[in-house]
């Protein structure tokens, strides 16, 4: 049965959503054709029309229908499309959308709150190779390991629906569909509620910038998109042309959506430098303002990270300094400068770091680009971000992309010695910086994470290879490039969680969750007045001081003994960690102790050390 009612188009949920008295509200953005109807294929097949609204909406409201009934809109008579805003593809991008009664769900995290950024520690992981299973039931049996390292934020890539079963997320195409292989809707509300339970946050990486190739269906409806201007994915989001308005509405929601209906505490945004919008108001802009009525309204603060490689304060600033506010950024600026100061690798963009002096500037601001020239981009690249605090900045010596995007997919662990392996763990966990640890990091996993997909357009899967190949020219990389479409790439890439038992594993993990609760005892994140010097050829020295303690935080990145004059930091210091000690090291190693005197000391190659003056925590 159906019912004709009076909808608010502009304050109706796209997409079919359950009312409160059981019947389903449809409602779709088409303005391209003439005609939409739903096409139920269950409990007995039917078509309804629907009822064309103003912009090119159409709705209706149908009774009697059960959570999990599949349906096509069709379009004109004569093309059945699945929904663009389906909340679930139980069988492939191409078939028809299902059901989902989202609000029946039992959520017991109401007393939850989120840590500040401040106080956060981010683990980026990827639900199809986190673990044997891949899916989002199994994430939940490895949390208790996460809280017990010290992890407060569990962020997870993309689950948007994507064709087959293997793929990073970035080749979404229903920005409201769990990923069905990886348990779907109800799978994921309780990967959600059971990180709450245990006092974690989660975030999501949401794609605003483009949609994957296959079973993208999005043109059909509307213009979604546009030609304007170009991508690394083909043509742009159009968010600033006719019909944007819709469009802005249409990714908006599912920002809001997110947060709503499975209570993430936090939303990364890709490559926000794919977003073209030249607008008065921006659309990043426009989507903080919404996501922070939200939290008004839910009660709990909601945070916005943008992943982005044009160091642009105006992601950051407040919006009466002419920025869109959001809450942090990715830096790829202390990524670059920590990977070339211990592989050495000069080229791509990694040839506008190396020197140690970089990393000073980063540690300093949160990027080392404020407006110099850069010999990779040719040209003049960032502006300043002068006085905005270090919370807004989440750093990471190993990303998905960063792996990833190399030819074989190499983790750090495979292009550095196990001393420098260590020093890498240091430099993130204690910076001032929001810290980001890639899955099997902590432990120094040996597996490769390499792209894969699974797409069913052999064209597509050609040009997928292709473009793999020609991506690496300018990194002068010469090994095999590994099939994506290959089962057995996406094979290599799970983790194999069992190293962390045995040595040298299990000693970086016990660094990993020493330095964790020194950051967390010595409330490391954040402001707390820092001074960044360098000291000798390869050396820096990081001061932190607040009313509760005073740390020395000295880095080698050199590869010979250095000696570093502490007279500029005068006082009486003891060591609270020494990368360099036995304690620290592979087992039977010999390592001399450091000689460490009041006017000065030496550290290891590739080492560091954390010296804390008189003053004790909280005295």
């Amino acid at each position: 049965m159906t019912t004709a009612l009076s909808l608010d188009l502009f304050h109706t949920p796209i997409g079919a959503t359950r009312l409160p008295g059981g019947e389903w509200q449809f409602l779709v953005w088409a303005p391209l054709v003439h005609q939409v109807a739903v096409h139920l294929l269950e409990p007995k097949e039917r078509i309804i029309e629907m009822e064309r609204g103003e912009r090119g909406y159409f709705s209706t409201t149908i009774e009697d229908l059960p959570p999990g009934t599949r349906y096509f809109y069709r379009l004109d008579n004569s093309r059945d499309l699945p929904d663009p805003a389906s909340r679930y593809q139980p069988g492939s991008v191409h078939g028809p959308s299902a059901l989902v009664d989202l609000s029946s769900f039992h959520w017991s995290d109401k007393a939850f709150t989120p840590p500040s950024l401040e106080r956060s520690i981010f683990y980026e992981l990827h639900v199809g190779t986190f673990t044997p299973e891949g899916t989002f039931d199994a994430v939940i049996e490895r949390m208790d390991g996460l809280v017990d390292l010290g992890i407060t934020t569990l962020e997870i890539m993309p689950v948007a629906q994507f064709p087959g079963s293997r793929n990073w997320g970035y080749d979404g195409v229903f920005p409201f569909a769990p990923q069905n292989s990886y348990g779907g809707p109800q799978g994921l509300q309780r990967l959600i509620t059971a990180a709450h339970e245990r006092g974690l946050a989660v975030a999501l990486d949401v794609v605003y910038n483009h949609l994957g190739p296959e079973g993208n269906y999005l043109g059909a409806y509307g213009n979604y998109f546009t030609s304007r201007y170009h991508t690394p994915w083909g043509d742009a989001i159009n968010y600033d042309g006719a019909g944007s308005d819709e469009v802005r509405r249409f990714f908006i929601e599912n920002a809001l959506y997110w947060i709503r209906d499975y209570h993430f505490d936090v939303l990364r945004l890709d490559a926000v430098h794919g977003i073209f919008d030249f607008s008065a108001r921006h659309f990043l802009e426009e989507l903080k303002v919404s996501t922070d009525q939200l939290s008004a309204q839910v009660g709990r603060r909601i945070f916005l990270i943008a992943e982005s490689d044009l160091n642009d304060s105006r992601m950051l600033l407040p919006r009466n300094r002419g920025g869109y506010h959001l809450d942090a950024e990715w830096s790829d600026d202390f990524h670059h400068s920590v990977h070339t100061l211990l592989t050495g690798e000069k080229t791509g963009y990694y040839q506008d770091f190396g020197r140690v002096s970089d990393f000073a500037l980063v540690l300093d601001s949160g990027w080392c680009y404020t407006g110099q020239y850069s010999q990779f981009r040719q040209r003049h690249h960032g502006n300043s971000p002068h006085g905005i605090s270090a919370d807004h900045f989440v750093v990471c010596n190993q990303n998905h992309d960063q792996i990833g995007n190399r030819a074989s997919g190499e983790r750090l662990g495979q292009l550095v010695d196990f001393e420098s392996l260590k020093l890498a763990a240091g430099i993130t966990l204690l910076s001032p910086f929001v810290p980001l640890l890639f899955m099997g990091e902590e432990y120094g996993e040996q597996a490769p994470f390499q792209y894969f997909t699974s797409h069913l357009d052999h064209d597509l899967v050609e040009a997928v290879r292709r473009g793999r190949h020609q991506e690496f020219a300018a990194f002068g990389w010469q090994d095999s490039v590994p099939d994506p479409q290959d089962s057995g790439t996406f094979k290599r890439s799970k983790l194999q969680a069992e190293l962390k038992n045995v040595e040298p594993h299990a000693t970086l993990l016990r660094l990993y969750r020493e330095l964790i609760r020194l950051r967390k005892t010595y409330h490391l994140g954040g402001d707390a007045v820092r001074y960044i010097s360098q000291v000798g050829e390869g050396c820096l020295a990081l001061l932190r001081e607040d009313i509760r303690s005073r740390l020395l935080i000295l880095f080698n990145f050199s590869a010979s003994l250095s000696p570093v004059d502490l007279s500029p930091w005068p006082g009486t210091w003891r060591t609270l960690i020494d990368s360099a000690s036995p304690e620290w090291s592979r087992p039977a190693k010999q390592c001399h102790q450091l000689s460490t005197q009041p006017t000065s000391t030496k550290l290891h190659p590739h080492s560091f050390i954390v010296l804390e003056a008189n003053a004790q925590p909280g005295a």
